[in-house]
């Protein structure tokens, strides 16, 4: 693993440093673009990425992060019915625009602005989750209980 972080990596890094915790940006030396790649550069099972996907609010029109289990593909519908969001796809520019970072290495945190946060309740199996920190090879280790308080989202059943 690299020591060097960029620009995007860095303030995720601060963010964390910010908020009290010991969460270390790791540059990674593979793609963690993906949650397969991500688990294969850290050696995690796949469910174990936190994975940070932005959906645009059906109403508002305003960014909403989900951040679901690696394995996970989020049910839209599950969503509606816990939260009342009807999420839309949103595409790179909008993504980039509005949180600031580019698809593949979206972190839970440390966004252009504060963001609706949805959180997938599989994650909350595990001791220890990994999340993008900024790059596409870019991540950081946390737990369940600090990715809530961090975020402060609403824990749901979203899985398909």
């Amino acid at each position: 693993m690299s020591k060097e972080l960029k620009a995007s990596s860095v303030k995720v890094q601060e963010f964390l440093s910010q908020h009290g915790q010991d969460f270390v940006v790791q540059q990674m030396p593979g793609s963690t673009r993906t949650a397969e790649e991500a688990a294969e550069s850290i050696g995690c099972t796949v469910s174990q990425i936190a994975k940070s996907l932005i959906f645009k609010h059906g109403e508002t029109g305003e960014p909403v992060l989900v951040v679901a289990s690696g394995t996970n593909r989020v049910c839209a519908d599950k969503v509606r019915e816990a939260t009342g969001i009807v999420l839309k796809k949103a595409d790179a520019s909008f993504v980039r625009e509005k949180v600031g970072y580019a698809i593949g290495g979206v972190p839970p945190v440390a966004h252009n602005a504060s963001v609706q946060t949805i959180l997938d309740q599989d994650l909350h199996q595990y001791s220890e989750i990994w999340a993008a920190a900024g790059t596409p090879n870019s991540v950081f280790r946390l737990n369940p209980r600090h990715l809530g308080e961090l975020t402060q989202g609403q824990w749901v059943d979203l899985a398909q």
